[in-house]
């Protein structure tokens, strides 16, 4: 396991890191990174946002996706990061289900009338607009979607296009899908033609994203977004015991990594890359790892 009693902030560690690669994680509010990278455990999520935006230059919002936020507290986010601070958001829940929550293994709910909702949509984006002018991406999450909730990946994207086109074009959408079998270059197409931002997974049961990438890489845009969300998520938090301070499953991908940012910001545009407590044990000591390699490998190119 590996256990660093302070994090290495950016400054000076950077190595050869493109300056339009963010780093950050999915979420950040969590008290165990006390002495890690907080210097005291805070009351709120945004409170906690200061001392983050010196470490890193992004942040995901996961809160988001369970509920639609209030004004006041995307106002807070804002006022507490820098102005060259990066978010992305999951947006709400109730969007990107198909059908309403069901017990594990079994049939799918009711339909969702709220699915692709361009009035429930426009609600999430209006409360977001203190913020809006930091978000780069507004990510829509969809679960594994099998034939009773989507018939195919041609009505998937029949679907998500009538959506797209009653949304302003200038909010900048991002899919991440969950099917495998979606991963084609149909609907690469489909995203490229519609200007939607494909978001790589690193998670349990995707091919790797590094594989993706090399496979579609023609079809993407300016904006590049990877999460890096790890394997099973009970087997990572037994180990740790929810205690998000070392790495518990060092991953051996790194230099993936690197190669994947280093090749897609050659053009204009930037690479988001945002890790979860759940991919190695500590998101901070994972973005160190990376940030450390960056510095021995030099151009990895």
């Amino acid at each position: 396991m590996t256990e660093l009693k302070a994090f290495e902030s950016p400054e000076g560690n950077q190595g050869t890191i493109p300056p339009n690669l963010l780093l950050g994680t999915c979420s950040w509010n969590y008290p165990s990174w006390k002495g890690l990278v907080y210097t005291c455990t805070q009351k709120t999520a945004a409170d906690y946002l200061g001392e983050y935006a010196r470490h890193f230059d992004t942040a995901e919002i996961d809160s988001w996706f369970y509920k639609i936020p209030s004004p006041q507290e995307a106002a807070q986010y804002d006022q507490n990061t820098p102005d060259h601070f990066v978010f992305t958001t999951k947006v709400w829940q109730n969007l990107s289900l198909t059908h309403r929550r069901s017990a594990p293994g079994g049939p799918p709910g009711a339909e969702n009338p709220e699915f692709l909702s361009v009035d429930g949509f426009k609600r999430f984006h209006e409360a977001t607009l203190p913020l809006a002018d930091k978000i780069a991406v507004y990510m829509f999450e969809f679960e594994y979607l099998n034939k009773a909730k989507m018939e195919s990946v041609d009505r998937f994207i029949d679907r998500f296009g009538e959506f797209k086109a009653k949304i302003d074009p200038a909010i900048p959408l991002g899919i991440e899908i969950r099917n495998k079998n979606y991963l084609t270059p149909g609907y690469f197409r489909f995203l490229q033609e519609a200007g939607i931002i494909h978001v790589f997974s690193q998670k349990q049961y995707m091919p790797h994203f590094y594989t993706v990438f090399q496979t579609y890489r023609q079809y993407l845009g300016p904006t590049t977004v990877l999460r890096l969300l790890g394997g099973d998520r009970k087997a990572i938090e037994q180990q740790t015991g929810n205690t998000w301070n070392q790495i518990v499953d060092e991953k051996p991908d790194t230099r993936d990594i690197i190669n994947f940012s280093v090749n897609t910001t050659f053009a204009p545009g930037r690479v988001i890359v945002n890790v979860n407590n759940h991919y190695e044990g500590s998101a901070p000591l994972t973005i160190q790892r990376i940030r450390r390699q960056f510095g021995l490998l030099g151009n990895p190119l």
